[in-house]
């Protein structure tokens, strides 16, 4: 089966190869550089399993049939299913993700190819699917939301925790075709996923096809629980500094729950990343005339641990005179080289608001300055000049100056 990809980042990138080891996939990027170092074997974003397996199709060790293009005919043309996976980035000015690179992919699709499937697995709108269905009176639309994270993807596209695929319920022809793309993710899987038991008792992936706007629903209030579950930690940890207790041994306590669990509750600096902020947004758009008050809780919980972590590292350097805070790296996550809207951001903008001078250590930034400070690469120097070192995530380079850090990640992991 021949199947097309729009997009080359996390999403489409680790779908793309993970089809590609059963069907002929072309990749499609607007950025020749980066066309050009995906057919030689090269990542362009951190992720062990995605350098992995680009690095053995080159080599034959994993080969895969798998090209990225920069030209659309190549990639839509006699494709079967094509997948869109460009970009939405929230727009705070109209409450609504920008869904333009969607249609413009979609558009390029038809016009040389009307007949493919195509499954949208970008970030959208609650109901956008069904809305486009109509507009552009294109009954072969499908959406399938992505469960990934970042430095990550492609080893959660491996071993799925579900798959769940989109079609109207009253169309039997889409609801086959959301069956079969389901299967072609399915047969992508690791070897072995097929035997794990299941949710429901069965073995093998969960897997569900449902309703188009049920599905979309699915990523953003998924997305959203994962919000909430770090608001509330990091509220729990506010509490605790704030009354001089130990946070550890409390989170400890609450999870050994067997309804709560150990997992997704280290402290942090506050949710971020790509996913996170603008999915809890879309979803708090969505429910314009809806009653509701946990989501804009979310929203407001996450803007406020910020307040109190930037106020925390104030109160760190209140006695030294032209104090220097430094950012140990903008990533949300160790093994992510992404630091689109992390959560440490935020804080930094509002130390650099109270007057305070900010150096940034990240060494996957090309630029000399980041919002009008230093991006140093030099990482002794950077350990010396910071009174203070601001770490989202800890790591092992800091622990001849574990003195001067500042950090909430009290288990070590993210």
């Amino acid at each position: 089966m021949k199947i097309a990809v729009a997009g080359t980042g996390y999403v489409g990138l680790s779908v793309a190869l993970l089809l590609s080891q059963h069907n002929e996939v072309h990749a499609l990027d607007i950025v020749p550089e980066k066309v050009e170092t995906l057919n030689e074997g090269k990542s362009p974003i951190v992720d062990k399993e995605i350098t992995e397996f680009l690095e053995g199709n080159v080599s034959g060790a994993r080969p895969l049939n798998f090209q990225a293009t920069l030209d659309p005919r190549q990639a839509y043309i006699g494709a079967d299913y094509a997948v869109v996976a460009t970009p939405t980035n929230y727009d705070p000015h109209k409450n609504y993700f920008d869904t333009s690179s969607v249609e413009a992919a979609i558009a390029a699709i038809r016009e040389v190819n009307p007949t493919a499937w195509i499954v949208i697995k970008s970030t959208i709108p609650v109901g956008y699917t069904s809305d486009l269905r109509g507009k552009l009176q294109d009954e072969r639309l499908l959406f399938s939301p992505e469960f990934l994270r970042e430095g990550h993807a492609l080893y959660d596209n491996l071993h799925p925790s579900r798959i769940v695929v989109g079609a109207p319920e009253d169309d039997a022809e889409a609801h086959h075709a959301a069956e079969v793309f389901a299967d072609l993710l399915v047969q992508g899987a690791a070897e072995g996923e097929m035997k794990r038991i299941n949710a429901d008792g069965g073995t093998g992936i969960p897997r569900l096809i449902v309703g188009l706007t049920e599905a979309e629903a699915v990523k953003l209030f998924a997305n959203t629980y994962l919000a909430l579950r770090v608001a509330f930690f990091n509220e729990l940890d506010t509490y605790a500094e704030t009354r001089e207790l130990r946070t550890q041994e409390i989170i400890d306590g609450v999870c050994l729950d067997p309804r709560i669990r150990a997992d997704y509750n280290n402290p942090s600096f506050g949710y971020g990343g790509y996913c996170l902020p603008k999915d809890t947004k879309q979803l708090l758009a969505n429910y314009d005339q809806v009653p509701q008050n946990l989501i804009s809780g979310i929203v407001n919980a996450n803007r406020t641990r910020k307040d109190f972590i930037a106020t925390e590292i104030e109160r760190r350097i209140s006695e030294i005179d032209n104090p220097t805070v430094g950012i140990y790296r903008l990533t949300m996550k160790s093994g992510s080289d992404n630091f689109r809207q992390s959560a440490v951001q935020g804080v930094m903008k509002r130390i650099k608001a109270r007057g305070i001078t900010v150096v940034v250590y990240e060494p996957t930034m090309n630029d000399p300055e980041f919002f009008g400070s230093e991006v140093t690469h030099d990482l002794e120097d950077f350990k010396r000049r910071s009174d203070v070192i601001v770490a989202n995530r800890w790591n092992r380079d800091l622990d001849d100056v574990s003195g001067k850090v500042f950090s909430r990640d009290l288990f070590k992991r993210d």
